[in-house]
């Protein structure tokens, strides 16, 4: 891969506090970092997704392609999550009355030290940096958000993996009474997601509690989701209740629904195409004109290592 495409982690030195996000700029002259300083690059208390003239603004901030960040309001209002509605543009209003206050996350299976923690302590254990991905969707229409959040290596590491442990299980919140979505008996509810081990503890692995500097919208999985930027944004599962590390590939929600579309692994690949659509090229929220995709969504000199040897044809 082009060395343009590398992404580099962030230091806790590089950090922006929240008080200073919106300008970042004023921040870096101040702290005396030097000049281009990068974030790490790469495709949810409770807030709404409605536009408002305080929404935060993206002040110049681009992702390592020279991209610029979508709006708040692209990213707000223009969402995939079923447990809500089918509807895209329906899931803001659908899920203003979410309650992502109190919340647990629990965090078990083959580890050493299971522990289940509140959404208050893994802000304050876990530190807080702030990336830029892009978030590819199967559809082929994408974005650049400015995620907040922490790796998930750093939590894996702390529960402490056996040997026996292989993969990592996610899975959402199951609240049809808050989610209209999770009544409809056709969906294997609850949501569930996997990642093979490694793809887990990469350092491009995050779990985001917020985007722009706030607290993660109801829209985009509050109040903590899933953010694996070279697979597609299925595989990003939202309002995660339990991580579990297990010996086998763990059964997921769309694989399950429909195998001959959906992979396990699910990377960016715009040489398979979906079977109702290409993958060659995607839209950009908020762009007329469409662009290349890129594979593994242009982290492959992070990434393409994880697949050496595999058939991505085949197992995609």
């Amino acid at each position: 891969m082009d060395n343009k495409y590398k992404s580099v982690p962030v230091l806790p030195s590089e950090i922006t506090p929240k008080s200073l996000y919106l300008s970042r700029r004023d921040f870096i002259k101040a702290a005396g970092l030097a000049a281009g300083s990068a974030l790490l690059a790469a495709c949810a208390p409770q807030v709404t997704a409605t536009p408002s003239a305080s929404a935060p603004q993206a002040n110049g901030q681009t992702d390592e392609l020279g991209d610029p960040v979508n709006t708040f309001e692209d990213i707000t209002n223009y969402n995939n999550y079923y447990e809500f509605t089918t509807d895209k543009q329906g899931v803001a209003p659908m899920s203003q009355k979410f309650a992502s206050s109190p919340w647990t996350v629990e965090v078990g299976g083959l580890v050493n030290n299971p522990k289940t923690y509140g959404i208050e302590d893994l802000l304050k254990k876990f530190t807080q940096g702030e990336r830029i991905y892009r978030l590819r969707c199967v559809e082929a229409w994408s974005m650049v958000i400015p995620w907040t959040g922490f790796t998930l290596a750093s939590l894996l590491k702390e529960v402490e993996p056996t040997s026996d442990a292989k993969f990592v299980r996610f899975e959402t919140v199951y609240r049809p009474d808050e989610m209209p979505g999770q009544k409809s008996g056709f969906y294997p509810w609850p949501y569930q997601e996997g990642l093979r081990l490694d793809e887990a503890m990469n350092d491009l692995t995050l779990l985001a509690t917020g985007l722009y500097g706030e607290p993660m919208p109801n829209p985009n999985g509050a109040p903590i989701r899933l953010v694996v930027p070279w697979k597609y944004g299925f595989k990003s599962i939202k309002s995660i209740v339990k991580i579990e590390l297990v010996a086998e590939q763990p059964a997921t929600f769309w694989n399950d629904l429909a195998p001959d579309e959906y992979g396990f692994y699910s990377n960016v690949n715009p040489a398979r195409s979906h079977p109702r659509w290409s993958q060659t090229t995607e839209r950009r929220i908020g762009e007329f004109s469409r662009r290349a995709t890129l594979p593994f969504n242009g982290y492959g000199e992070q990434v393409a290592h994880l697949y050496d040897g595999m058939d991505l044809m085949v197992e995609y």
